[in-house]
């Protein structure tokens, strides 16, 4: 029996485990973790031998120690305005403020140097709000792909002599005792502890919809995000991202009035490949060393959709749309912005005499043989409306690689302590539904390890 048992080594997972250690060093911590230690993380992706998913059980990308933040962008934005609902739950002013603390962790760990930039008093704003686009307000700290690793190293390194650590333990099952939880493994491996944090993250959503179901846990349908990543020539968006980095841009469309967002802009990045629950997506990273960097910028546009009754399973639908650009394209199919709007399919010559070299190897294909009629017109609405503030946006050559979906879980009843009805049974990060980012996981694992810690 220990004190704790932390499911997930992601963001929330790390975080909570971070906090318990500062505050109790002498409390016993295990963390069960699906995935690989951070050392272990390699997608077999090479872009020559290897150029698309295999379907590695589990998969590097989303899962291992650092969660599937370890290999994205590593921004994090310091702000209620997205990134989830938390401050519904513990208030504002403490969101904020266990934001700020989680960067300052951030900075100690290998962060230092690397710049928070600012959306406030901006003149891009004014210039999005004159077209019709609304800029949203955040603190921005870019770590890279590349110094993320490094803090995330350097925080495990602090850790594993004081925390144990399980990697490749996917928990099936967790049980409720009379004095405290058990999680047992797909191995068949036993652990209970006292109280259970489970932080499995946006990848472990199926899964925690079925902790839910056996606990008597309330949940209520969330959304599902979906659209493609646009990657176009650096130099486009630079007056954008040179400024500002991340720029959270909403728009909502003339004809049916529906809200298309900008999310994770990575500035001289790669559009790369993600595999979640054995279908295959797309996804962007960038890096501060300039080494690593390339000539283009990719971001997604994402179309968000609720359901309710009759329909309301969200991921389900997510998946459906995914799976059909899997099976025509074998994975991530990619489309010239002029082939979409001229209705053919982009072809392989195509692609290779466009002004622009693709940063991920995906099939060329078309893309309105996939996304519903709606949200694709949605994305080409948007598309047109940021070429008024990023001319060359709308160009032909412009690349639209899709599917990406953004799966939420089911957003789980918890209290403002993050505790369920279940007393010392808490749902943190992406998995509870009420966080969408890196830094409101993060923030999220410190509250309730500071909560658990005052009752110790």
């Amino acid at each position: 029996m220990t004190d704790v048992i932390i499911i997930g080594a992601g963001p929330g997972g790390i975080f909570s485990a971070y906090e318990l250690v500062k505050l109790n060093p002498g409390m016993k911590i295990t963390v069960l973790e699906a995935g690989n230690p951070l050392d272990k993380r390699k997608c077999p992706i090479d872009g020559e031998k290897i150029k698309s998913c295999v379907g590695c059980k589990p998969c590097s990308i989303m899962n291992g120690f650092g969660g599937a933040g370890a290999f994205s962008d590593g921004k994090y934005n310091i702000t209620n305005q997205f990134g989830g609902t938390l401050y519904e739950y513990i208030g504002k002013n403490r969101a904020i403020d266990l934001m700020k603390y989680v960067d300052e962790i951030n900075l100690k760990h290998g962060g230092e140097g690397t710049k928070l930039y600012s959306t406030a008093n901006s003149d891009i704003k004014k210039l999005c709000l004159q077209n019709g686009l609304h800029l949203l307000d955040a603190s921005v700290r870019h770590l890279g792909t590349d110094i993320n690793y490094v803090v995330l190293e350097n925080i495990y390194n602090e850790l594993k002599d004081q925390v144990e650590f399980k990697f490749n333990m996917p928990v099936s099952k967790v049980e409720k005792l009379e004095n405290g939880y058990r999680a047992i493994t797909e191995k068949g491996e036993v652990f209970e502890g006292e109280k259970c944090i489970i932080s499995a993250g946006r990848s472990g959503s199926k899964w925690m919809e079925t902790v839910c179901k056996d606990l008597a846990i309330p949940t209520k349908s969330n959304r599902v995000d979906i659209g493609v990543r646009v990657e176009l020539p650096a130099e486009v968006f630079s007056h954008l991202t040179d400024e500002l980095y991340e720029s959270k841009i909403i728009y909502r469309t003339e004809k049916y009035g529906d809200l298309v967002r900008t999310f994770c802009m990575n500035p001289k990045g790669a559009v790369v490949n993600e595999n979640t629950n054995g279908i295959v997506t797309v996804n962007g990273h960038s890096y501060e060393d300039p080494a690593k960097q390339t000539e283009n910028t990719n971001f997604a546009l994402l179309v968000a959709k609720h359901f309710s009754a009759p329909f309301k399973d969200s991921n389900g639908y997510g998946e459906s749309i995914a799976r059909l650009s899997n099976m025509l394209g074998g994975g991530v199919i990619v489309q010239r912005f002029g082939d979409l709007i001229a209705g053919k399919r982009s072809t392989e010559s195509r692609i290779q005499e466009a002004f622009i070299t693709p940063t991920l190897a995906a099939t060329p294909g078309d893309l309105s043989l996939v996304m519903p009629k709606r949200i694709l017109d949605g994305i080409i609405e948007m598309i047109y409306k940021l070429d008024k503030i990023a001319p060359g946006t709308a160009n032909v050559d412009t690349l639209l690689y899709g599917v990406e979906v953004k799966f939420y879980n089911m957003e789980v009843e918890i209290d403002e302590n993050l505790e369920t009805p279940h007393k010392g049974l808490f749902i943190i990060g992406d998995c509870s539904g009420i966080t969408h980012s890196l830094s409101h996981a993060s923030a999220s694992g410190v509250h309730v390890a500071r909560y658990i810690a005052g009752e110790k």
